[in-house]
């Protein structure tokens, strides 16, 4: 029996796990998990009976293989959820699904809503060419972006920077308007210094011509990223599907430690031996014959035991990421009013999230966890569960600010933008994740070095958005790893298919 260590818990590293274990009964399998809950970045707090998702994971993909594998954890609800009976709306149920108010495994099936709050007002997101979108920005504003299309699609830029990959899709005034503030709150650095990458993994497909299509009610062959309109969502958020996935792994004999963080990685003759981790403050070596990981590129590299080629290092330790923050904000209620003809508890808006466009704050993404999911909130009738999300960089001086300080500081945003009043703040929780997000900048350009030179590592395989540096989805990071235990399992060496995940041009998610 062989002795396979999977390196993280997230996503990825529980996939691994759980596929290896259900598909061969040859290995002996491993988690070493650093922090005390697994799901990564896709864990689910709870706080005060409420819960919040760090970011906003939606189960959704064009996979079969994916989509079955989520069903297998987590069967998708066959009664009407709370909200659901409340306002009388209708949803395609699954036949002899779960009910979700009396059986907590079940997938929500949830409707997509998400719009851009700029200048006081709500505009759809992408931005759509309706008439609420040219009230909002009125005659002089419409105006002067159609001529500045015009313009783009005359001049054409090269595609050297993100930047220009917005500007050729959508002028140069709504690039200022709706991409530009956002992306530099995301990414810490203006979209010009940015490559062009992002936006084809991010947001492809996506134009001017298809959201006057999508206006026109003109049929597109293709779902961008964005547009997708519905998904699944685990009763009490995604972390929950992570511990359905982590009972399912020890049922079958997997071992998942927490708390034991990767502190080196032992190579001999080219092939990883062992590796080195700390439990309960102690250092402790575990041998193995196979290695998944899914921990950063830049940590992973730093690890090794042996001389790493200074070009090789340099890439690695250059990688860059941000960091993220988010403050879970309970409300008595909004401001914003609900002008839409969708219904919701309490009347309040429908948004999953609001995308923050306001340069004024450093706010960038606002999540309402009522509209996620009515179970994640103690009271959903009385109160309002929101997430406030901020971009930064663990080195910078609002990741090091006092709890109490920053929470202040985003009630301020909050109450400046006209979203809440003060003294109806009812209670707070926040969370820091440290490199929350790999950024397609800096050494990245140089990244297939790095690539070739980690698949040289013959019993090494890398998944997952941070084991890749890759921008992934949830389904993309996941499908990574389905493909690498493909891959052991049939003791098949190349390890492309594993990085060519998420690379095509056409985006993959939806049917």
């Amino acid at each position: 029996m062989q002795t396979v260590i999977i390196i993280g818990a997230g996503p990825a590293g529980l996939t691994a796990a759980y596929e290896l274990l259900k598909k061969s009964k040859k290995y002996k399998v491993i988690i070493l998990e650093s922090d005390s809950q697994v799901g990564g970045i896709s864990k689910t707090i709870k706080y005060h009976n409420n819960y919040m998702d760090l970011g906003g994971h939606r189960f959704f993909s064009k996979s079969e293989e994916i989509l079955e594998l989520w069903r297998e954890i987590m069967p998708v609800q066959g009664k009407k959820s709370f909200d659901d009976k409340v306002l009388g709306r209708e949803k395609r149920l699954e036949k002899d699904g779960p009910d979700p108010e009396r059986v907590d495994n079940t997938f929500l099936i949830r409707d997509r809503v998400s719009r851009i709050y700029y200048l006081k007002h709500f505009f759809d997101y992408p931005v759509t060419f309706n008439f609420e979108t040219l009230k909002n920005l009125g005659f002089f504003r419409v105006v002067s972006c159609g001529f500045s299309y015009l313009k783009a699609c005359i001049f054409k830029r090269r595609e050297i920077s993100l930047e220009n990959f917005y500007i050729n899709r959508f002028g140069k005034k709504l690039y200022k308007m709706f991409f530009k503030s956002y992306t530099e709150k995301i990414w810490g650095r203006d979209p010009s210094k940015i490559s062009a990458l992002w936006g084809s993994q991010r947001v492809k497909g996506l134009s001017i011509i298809k959201i006057v299509k999508k206006a026109l009610h003109i049929k597109s062959k293709d779902k961008e990223t964005s547009l997708i309109e519905s998904f699944y969502y685990p009763k009490y958020g995604p972390g929950q599907f992570f511990l359905e996935m982590e009972k399912k792994i020890m049922e079958m004999g997997g071992v998942i430690k927490k708390n034991s963080p990767v502190i080196k990685v032992n190579i001999k003759n080219k092939k990883i031996i062992s590796l080195i981790y700390k439990e309960n403050g102690k250092e402790k070596e575990i041998r193995g014959d196979i290695f998944i990981s899914s921990m950063p590129l830049k940590d992973l590299v730093d690890s090794f035991s042996i001389k790493v080629e200074s070009n090789i290092k340099e890439i690695a330790a250059n990688l860059p990421y941000r960091d993220f923050m988010t403050v879970g904000l309970l409300v008595k209620k909004l401001n914003l009013v609900n002008t839409t003809k969708i219904k919701t508890l309490a009347n309040i808006i429908p948004d999953c999230w609001l995308y923050i466009q306001d340069n004024s704050v450093k706010l960038g993404r606002i999540q309402i966890f009522n509209n996620w999911s009515p179970y994640m909130v103690d009271k959903p009738l009385d109160t309002v569960w929101l997430g406030l999300e901020y971009f930064c960089n663990e080195s910078l001086d609002m990741w090091n600010m006092k709890d109490k300080d920053f929470v202040n500081m985003a009630i301020d945003e909050l109450v400046s933008m006209d979203i809440i009043n003060k003294e109806d703040v009812l209670d707070y929780h926040l969370e820091r994740v440290k490199k929350a997000y790999p950024a397609y900048f800096d050494s990245y350009k140089d990244i297939d070095k790095l690539i070739d030179y980690l698949n040289k590592i013959p019993n090494l395989y890398c998944v997952g958005r941070n084991g890749q540096h890759r921008y992934n989805n949830m389904d993309h990071s996941m499908m990574t790893s389905i493909i690498a235990v493909r891959k052991i399992i049939n003791n098949d060496k190349d390890k492309t298919d594993i990085w060519n995940v998420n690379t095509e041009e056409v985006y993959h998610e939806e049917k």
